[in-house]
């Protein structure tokens, strides 16, 4: 009999958890980073395809929109149907998806392969902090989840400056082709690595009223924030969708009320840890995107910075959140989620008026010390709340759970520049000073920002 076999299986254990966690952290870097890594490749796309720029930027909205619209869906068909399945099945229709998109000759024909693509991700959104959940025992989930939130914020972040450098150095086709190795050798990982799941097989049915119903209702919601600049708060078709949105979320709910098998389990929100990290995790995305939408502005049109410098100020923020959210994940494990959770929306917001303070006289170093604390607080934060929303939902719901912390941030994301961009607009309107309008906007905004994490830590700690 070998003594040693429990300290071998242990070891063994140990190294498929890591080679979990680094399949997981592929695929969410990957999906992250393609939502972000068009940006800079729009007057790109707009000149090689032929089309306006206002006609390119779907290529940007409908990723969005397909990405947010199902993950609900296939975190419930996750729950029903195995994790890994629908975690691999992902990998393969991003992969297909990217490759199609690095050959697409038209405009429409590339904004198609990118719904197709961000079906794929949908996929990997929604079920990877499930499997994470479920292949790391309670004393690791923390750190695991803070690992996958760290390459989720850098998949985010880093997208319009490697999107410029691959498309500036092997042409704009590179930057979707470069997710077919990449996408290839994650896949192998994933069939290696991650355990079939052990799915109960009950009596449920797949809710597809509920399904489309909140996929058209968020659609909508959605489409109204991120298109309600251009085509005017007050105009008819943004009335229409908020209209739109509003009967199809109600419904939704009342659907979900009276289903025996529903899409999602509205009793999950009756637990105040996981109704409480829910709208934390959205509040938190507010603040991230706003910052992200008007320090470009500063930075470039208020200081005069080149792209490539102004790039280098903003890196304070996701390489301070890099480092902080692994250790505060583990940190989590140990003293609990809720004083953490809270600490980091308090830093948040403290960065956030300190941004503003510096609006006007501070220096880039002094600037990129606020982001760092920016940063700070968002790695403090987002390990441990994801951990706890996690925890609270049962083993047989931990796909909705995750398609609903997925959905969170999405929303987030929009909502955060629709804010921005609406106290920015509104306030650089009421002055004569172009220049002074730019700042004072600027201002108004990351002060508002500064109010959302306050908001955010009482959530936080009211749970």
């Amino acid at each position: 009999m070998n003594v040693d076999s429990p300290h071998a299986d242990e070891a063994r254990a140990r190294r498929t958890r890591l080679w979990v966690l680094v399949t997981i952290g592929i695929g969410t870097f990957m999906s992250a980073l393609d939502g972000s890594v068009v940006n800079t490749l729009l007057p790109v796309l707009s000149r090689e395809l032929h089309t306006s720029v206002a006609g390119i930027e779907w290529v940007t909205t409908i990723y969005l929109l397909v990405i947010s619209g199902l993950l609900l869906s296939v975190g419930r068909a996750g729950d029903m149907f195995g994790h890994r399945h629908l975690y691999l099945a992902g990998f393969v229709i991003f992969v297909i998806g990217s490759a199609l998109c690095g050959l697409a000759g038209s405009a429409p024909v590339l904004i198609a392969l990118r719904a197709l693509q961000a079906t794929g991700a949908a996929m990997l959104y929604a079920t990877a902090p499930a499997i994470l959940t479920r292949t790391f025992p309670a004393s690791q989930r923390g750190r695991a989840l803070g690992a996958q939130g760290t390459f989720t914020y850098l998949g985010l972040t880093a997208g319009p400056s490697l999107g410029g450098w691959l498309a500036g150095t092997f042409g704009w086709r590179s930057v979707f082709y470069i997710n077919v190795p990449v996408g290839l050798v994650a896949i192998a990982l994933a069939l290696r690595s991650i355990a079939q799941d052990r799915v109960e097989r009950q009596e449920e049915r797949f809710d597809f009223a509920g399904a489309v119903t909140f996929t058209a209702g968020l659609v909508a919601l959605l489409l109204a924030l991120d298109q309600g600049h251009a085509w005017g708060w007050t105009s008819p078709a943004i009335i229409a969708l908020i209209a739109a949105a509003v009967l199809l979320l109600v419904l939704f709910i009342r659907l979900e009320t009276h289903r025996a098998h529903p899409m999602l389990d509205l009793t999950l929100f009756r637990t105040r840890v996981f109704s409480a990290a829910t709208v934390s995790a959205l509040l938190n995305y507010v603040c991230v995107y706003a910052v992200l939408f008007v320090l470009p502005f500063l930075l470039i049109q208020g200081r005069g910075l080149s792209v490539q410098r102004a790039g280098l100020v903003l890196t304070a923020q996701p390489i301070v959140m890099a480092i902080v959210a692994p250790v505060s994940g583990a940190f989590s494990d140990r003293v609990g989620s809720r004083g953490l959770a809270t600490t980091g929306m308090i830093l948040l917001g403290a960065g956030l008026a300190w941004l503003a303070v510096l609006v006007r006289h501070g220096t880039l170093t002094q600037i990129a010390g606020a982001l760092a604390v920016v940063g700070l607080g968002i790695g403090t934060f987002v390990s441990p709340n994801n951990s706890a929303l996690m925890g609270a939902a049962p083993r047989h719901r931990q796909g909705i759970a995750s398609g609903v912390l997925a959905t969170a941030r999405n929303v987030g994301m929009v909502l955060g520049v629709g804010f921005a961009g609406a106290v920015f607009t509104t306030i650089a309107a009421h002055s004569a000073v172009p220049a002074e309008g730019l700042v004072e906007g600027i201002r108004a905004s990351l002060f508002a920002a500064a109010a959302v994490a306050g908001l955010g830590a009482v959530t936080s700690a009211a749970r």
